[in-house]
């Protein structure tokens, strides 16, 4: 994370001129309506920091960044996934992903009640894929999602997509069920969950917050006073100082939440990150913390608030204790090549035709980008807990790295 200021009120625009003219980057400007969001949702941020002393922890201002209802990140109305959005992910990438995933929900639905649920579900496209190779089995796929923007187009994709009597099978849930028989799918929404920085300095730990001064945006540290905050600083950090990086509860809480909720079946989580002592090395002392807008990266967390998705890495020391906490068995954690690959991804894509055909050098292409170490390949994890389930599972059996959390 950085210390560069953003001004509030005009936020939209001269962070915008900033990055074009002083960064030199090519990156597209948003458009009046987005501005008029930009603007919006900083005044509301600005409002609730002088409601309360001057200062909100960095978690809560990335909460209203990424979720305030109507100008958030996720529930406001741009489109964030694909070409024209800020990012893309494996399912949008290629049908083959769901396809190969499916070969590991066909073995362990029949061992449950044949619910899948799917939070933060995209664009629908694993949904459409994974619902696309079921011909039985799939009693209802339920999508868990708080983005009416996201719901809508989820909604409109499996409709122009999926025959209705298969359309059918999916229901859109805004809010918790009360139990879970079946398996829990996760891509890339841990790391969309708000975290707090923490800064270590002279020996002792610092929360960073967001102030205002001047009418701008800026990062303002207190003395950690949160018990479970400081004990998990305290756990995780390196002997290294200066060093600044995330915690994160709110991961943390949810999956220990939906592990606890899990009856019967089991859960995968797909997400760009590190085992604790991979994420908080020595070197890795300025954190994981990063925007993204319109397929460009961007280091200020401060830059179009609303327009630009604030992401951090995953720690998947955490999540496993989370979920071994609520009484899961912890199946596998490996690299999502390994995943792919011991589920026969490259069988799959010898049937999408002639290697000469432009089918399947897209499909290749895209394959290339899933498995490849420098692509997605090796940053990317699988981790995966079961409860009352078999737990040998194909997606592990070659390169679990289980002894790494």
């Amino acid at each position: 994370p950085t210390t560069k200021q953003t001004r509030y009120n005009t936020c939209a625009n001269s962070k915008f001129l900033h990055y074009l003219t002083v960064m030199k980057l090519q990156i597209p400007a948003p458009s009046p309506a987005a501005q008029h969001s930009c603007r919006q949702l900083c005044r509301l941020i600005s409002d609730e920091i002088s409601d309360n002393g001057n200062w909100i922890p960095f978690s809560r201002f990335m909460e209203l960044a990424l979720y305030a209802p109507d100008f958030g990140y996720y529930t406001g109305g741009s489109h964030k996934i694909g070409v024209g959005g800020d990012f893309i992910t494996a399912p949008a990438l290629s049908p083959l992903f769901g396809k190969t995933l499916f070969a590991q929900l066909s073995v362990l639905l029949p061992q449950t009640a044949g619910n899948i649920y799917e939070f933060g579900a995209g664009t629908g496209d694993l949904a459409v894929s994974l619902l696309q190779n079921f011909s039985d089995g799939l009693r209802h796929y339920y999508i868990v999602e708080l983005s009416p923007e996201l719901a809508e187009r989820q909604r409109a994709m499996i409709s122009n997509s999926l025959p209705p009597e298969t359309a059918r099978k999916i229901i859109h849930l805004d809010t918790l069920p009360d139990k879970f028989d079946g398996i829990v799918i996760g891509n890339e929404v841990l790391d969309a969950m708000p975290v707090e920085l923490v800064r270590k300095e002279g020996g002792n730990f610092q929360q960073i917050g967001v102030s205002i001064k001047n009418g701008e945006f800026v990062q303002v540290p207190k003395t950690l006073a949160t018990p479970t905050l400081l004990r998990s600083a305290e756990n995780y950090f390196p002997d290294a100082e200066p060093y600044t990086s995330e915690l994160h509860p709110a991961q943390h809480a949810f999956v220990h939440t939906v592990a606890s909720k899990l009856r019967r079946g089991g859960m995968i989580f797909i997400d760009y990150g590190f085992d604790a002592a991979q994420y908080y090395h020595p070197q890795r002392h300025m954190g994981t913390l990063i925007g993204h807008y319109r397929h460009h990266t961007v280091h200020d967390p401060f830059f179009l608030p609303g327009l630009t998705d604030l992401t951090a890495h995953v720690n998947f020391t955490d999540i496993a204790q989370a979920a071994t906490d609520a009484g899961l068995d912890l199946i596998g954690y490996t690299t999502q090549a390994n995943f792919l690959l011991n589920l026969g991804i490259t069988d799959l894509l010898a049937q999408t035709g002639h290697p000469d055909t432009a089918a399947y050098l897209t499909a290749a292409a895209a394959v290339q980008q899933l498995v490849n170490p420098h692509e997605m390949g090796e940053l990317f994890k699988v981790i995966a807990f079961g409860k009352n389930i078999d737990t040998n599972w194909q997606g592990f059996a070659f390169g679990d790295i289980c002894h790494a959390l």
